[in-house]
């Protein structure tokens, strides 16, 4: 995948890092000379000191050829601006973070996938994971939805119940639904089905569409 990078701040050089990794074309768009040395010292990539707002720089940087382009700076004016002319040059798939929530519209509008205020999302996995210490891999969705993962003890009610049963028992809410059961012993992870039977140590990942509270994961986990 050829990929634009706008921003080499803590996002933007992580996602660097995570491409390069993975074997992608990357090329990194930073007006902070400092920043974009520092990521040249670390990969062998393109790297261009310039304003990624202006039509020229993206197609300096490719935009004819780039599969997508990711926006990463922390203010929105600019990656508003950024997605207006990465519209304009046809890149097929535009992703920016929305530093203040208000402004989401206005990205979508263009047509950005938007990722809303990332801080706020690390501030709501840290406090999940001191809150419900027992939810693995907690990430917040969109409108409140929530995926997350369980590990269900000997003492859980779901222990030798299918996951309809459980759902018809009220052990599993209405609102939660079951998409995957790993078993770690086993090694394998499959796709949950009602018909499904839970064992104890199951990882069971979750999807909610609204917050879970701690009395249905106490009484998920057992």
């Amino acid at each position: 995948m050829y990929m634009i990078i706008v921003g080499a701040g803590s996002i933007g050089s992580s996602l660097i890092d995570i491409a390069v990794r993975e074997k992608n074309n990357v090329v990194l768009v930073d007006t902070n000379s400092e920043r974009a040395r520092a990521v040249s010292t670390r990969h062998d990539i393109t790297v261009l000191v310039a304003n990624a707002t202006s039509s020229e720089t993206l197609r300096e940087a490719g935009a004819d050829r780039a599969d997508a382009i990711v926006i990463t700076t922390s203010d929105d004016a600019v990656n508003l601006m950024v997605v207006h002319v990465a519209a304009r040059l046809e890149i097929p798939a535009i992703l920016s973070i929305v530093n203040e929530t208000e402004h989401t519209e206005f990205f979508r509008k263009l047509g950005a996938t938007v990722m809303e205020n990332p801080e706020d999302v690390v501030a709501q996995y840290m406090y999940n994971a001191v809150k419900q210490p027992r939810m693995q891999d907690f990430a917040q969705l969109p409108q409140g939805a929530q995926i997350f993962r369980v590990q269900i003890s000997n003492e859980s009610s779901l222990v030798g119940r299918s996951i309809a049963d459980s759902i018809q028992r009220g052990i599993i809410p209405e609102t939660l639904r079951v998409l995957a059961i790993a078993r770690p012993e086993e090694e394998t992870q499959t796709i949950a089905m009602g018909d499904s039977i839970l064992r104890s140590g199951d990882i069971l990942t979750l999807f909610s569409l609204q917050r879970v509270g701690d009395e249905v994961i106490q009484k998920l986990v057992g």
